[in-house]
């Protein structure tokens, strides 16, 4: 345990290093969103519909874009993450928006300690899971949270993508599709902003979709619909093609970038 919090420590400071680059990086597109423009895509957006009236937790947030769109469309938002400076910047977006999201720094795994409230929604997206050393603790604190007839709601890239090395910019086969062990990564750069000079330093942990989705199940979820994409909405991995759609697809593309699932507490 000791050395799983030294992995969250190390992770905790490079992701409070990313907040500013990735603030000001065309990625987040800052002033569209505080525009009005939603930084949310449009399988989110599909899956869950109006969320107006309801209250909603967002799990791993950064620094709240997320969040805060859905706030915009009226539900009632919570956002925790590992971050103080993603927080920190959170609460600033949600103050200079005039909007009333609550935001909480903490080790998502230790959510039900900081966040007592029932949702009707749990949300989370795009790099979240590959953090997490485990996912049954991660699961049980999503049953904990949601109300009965609660939705929880993953997209996610696609486990394959992960058993990939990009540290020196071409993808190379290098790790188990369900690794236990932990991945460190040392880089320069940020997948917002590859030419910025940060180094990053990240521990995480390959997990398979069975993994996924019997730890949902294990803990009293039922799951609606498990589906596979091959497409990413985000341009973050080596020699995305850019589709009419405004999603990326890999030249030669053999298997799917990202997934989805949607599940309810009985």
């Amino acid at each position: 345990m000791e050395e799983r919090a030294n992995y969250f420590k190390v992770n905790k400071d490079t992701w409070n290093k990313k907040v500013d680059i990735h603030a000001k990086s065309k990625m987040y597109k800052m002033e569209a969103f505080k525009a009005g423009e939603t930084s949310l895509m449009p399988y989110e957006l599909k899956a869950l519909g109006n969320v107006s009236g309801k209250s909603l937790l967002h799990l791993q947030c950064h620094f709240g874009q997320d969040t805060l769109s859905w706030s915009r469309m009226g539900a009632k938002c919570v956002g925790v993450d590992l971050s103080d400076e993603g927080i920190k910047l959170a609460k600033q977006l949600n103050a200079e928006l005039k909007l009333d999201a609550d935001f909480i720094c903490c080790n998502v795994l230790d959510t039900s300690q900081y966040v007592p409230q029932n949702f009707d929604i749990i949300y989370t997206s795009y790099g979240v899971i590959g953090w997490l050393p485990d996912l049954k603790p991660w699961a049980k604190m999503i049953s904990e949270r949601l109300k009965p007839g609660g939705v929880f709601y993953i997209v996610e890239f696609h486990p394959i993508l992960w058993m990939f090395d990009y540290v020196n910019g071409k993808p190379k086969m290098k790790y188990h599709y369900n690794q236990e062990e932990v991945i460190y990564d040392e880089y320069e750069g940020t997948y917002a902003n590859q030419s910025s000079k940060m180094v990053s330093k990240e521990y995480g942990w390959n997990h398979g979709l069975s993994e996924v989705v019997n730890a949902l199940i294990e803990a009293g979820l039922q799951v609606e619909y498990l589906n596979e994409y091959d497409e990413s909405p985000y341009d973050v991995f080596p020699d995305l093609l850019q589709q009419e759609n405004g999603m990326f697809k890999m030249k030669n593309q053999l298997f799917p970038m990202i997934f989805e699932i949607k599940a309810c507490k009985l």
